[in-house]
C-alpha cells in the first residue's frame, strides 16, 4: 500500500473517531441537561407541596409574621393591615405560602443540587452530602432567625420617619413583601461559608487567598450589608455585617478542615 493511501486511511479513521467522540460528548451534554431539568422539576414539586401545606396554616403564619410589627403602628391599624383590592388578601396569603414553602423545602433543593453535581465528584468527596445539606439548612435558619429578631428595628425606623407629616396606611402586600425579602436576605447571606467552601472545592479560592484578601473582603461585606437589608435603620446593617464578618472567618477555618491542602494546591 502506498504511503499516501496509508496516510489517507489514517486520516479517515481519525476523523471518524473524532466524530464518535463528539457524538458521545453531545449525548452526555444532553443527558446532563435532562438530569438538570428533572432536578429542577423535583425542587419545584417540593416547593409546591410545602406551599400548599403552608397555605392551610396561613393564619398561624400571619400571626407569626405579625410578631415584629411595631406597637406604635398597631395602635393606628387596630392590629389589622389594609388591603386595597378585592384579590389582595388572597395574593398576600399566596405570597406568604410560597415563601414559607420555599424555606421549608430548602433541604430538598440542596439535596437536588448535590445530587446533580455528585456524579462529577470523587468517591471520597461524596461523603460530604449530608453535612452539605445540614449546614445549608442550619445556616439559612440561623440567618432567617436573626432577621426575624432584628426586623422590628427597620420597621420602627421606616414607620416613624414620616409620622409627623403622614398617616400611615400599611397595606398587607407592602408589609409582608418587606418581611419576606428581609428574612430571605438574611437567610441567603448566611450561606456564605457554604458558597466559599464550594468555591474552594472546585479550586477557585483557597485559605491563603481568603486570608490575604481579608481586609478587602470585610470592607466589601460591610458595604454590602448596607444594601442587603431594606430600610435605612442603623441596627440591621450592624447585625448582618458582624454576622457575615464572623462567618467569613469561620469559612476560612471550615475550608482548612474540609478541603485542606487540595484547594491550596489547585489555586497556587
Amino acid at each position: 500500500m502506498a504511503t499516501g493511501d496509508l496516510d489517507q486511511l489514517t486520516y479517515n479513521y481519525s476523523a471518524e473517531e473524532d466524530e464518535e467522540e463528539n457524538e458521545d460528548f453531545s449525548m452526555t451534554l444532553i443527558e446532563h441537561l435532562e438530569e438538570l431539568r428533572w432536578r429542577i422539576l423535583k425542587s419545584l414539586i417540593a416547593v409546591t407541596i410545602f406551599s400548599i401545606v403552608a397555605f392551610v396554616f396561613r393564619d398561624q403564619l400571619i400571626a407569626l409574621l405579625m410578631g415584629p410589627f411595631p406597637k406604635m403602628a398597631a395602635s393606628v391599624t387596630h392590629g389589622k393591615l389594609v388591603v386595597t383590592g378585592i384579590a389582595e388578601g388572597f395574593t398576600v396569603y399566596l405570597l406568604i405560602s410560597v415563601v414559607a414553602g420555599l424555606i421549608v423545602s430548602l433541604p430538598v433543593i440542596l439535596y437536588q443540587i448535590w445530587a446533580f453535581i455528585a456524579p462529577g465528584l470523587r468517591q471520597g468527596e461524596k461523603k460530604y452530602a449530608v453535612p452539605f445539606i445540614v449546614l445549608g439548612v442550619v445556616l439559612f435558619a440561623a440567618g432567617a432567625s436573626l432577621g426575624y429578631i432584628v426586623l422590628n428595628y427597620p420597621l420602627e425606623w421606616l414607620l416613624s420617619f414620616g409620622a409627623n407629616s403622614f398617616t400611615e396606611l400599611i397595606s398587607a402586600n407592602s408589609y409582608f413583601s418587606f418581611v419576606a425579602f428581609f428574612l430571605l436576605a438574611f437567610g441567603l447571606a448566611f450561606e456564605l461559608p457554604l458558597v466559599l467552601t464550594f468555591m474552594a472545592k472546585v479550586g477557585w479560592v483557597n485559605t491563603e487567598m481568603l486570608k490575604n484578601k481579608r481586609k478587602v473582603a470585610h470592607v466589601g461585606i460591610w458595604i454590602a450589608s448596607c444594601f442587603i437589608t431594606p430600610g435605612a435603620d442603623l441596627y440591621s446593617p450592624i447585625f448582618i455585617g458582624v454576622s457575615l464578618s464572623l462567618l467569613y472567618e469561620l469559612s476560612i477555618l471550615f475550608i482548612h478542615l474540609v478541603v485542606g491542602k487540595q484547594a491550596a494546591e489547585a489555586v497556587s
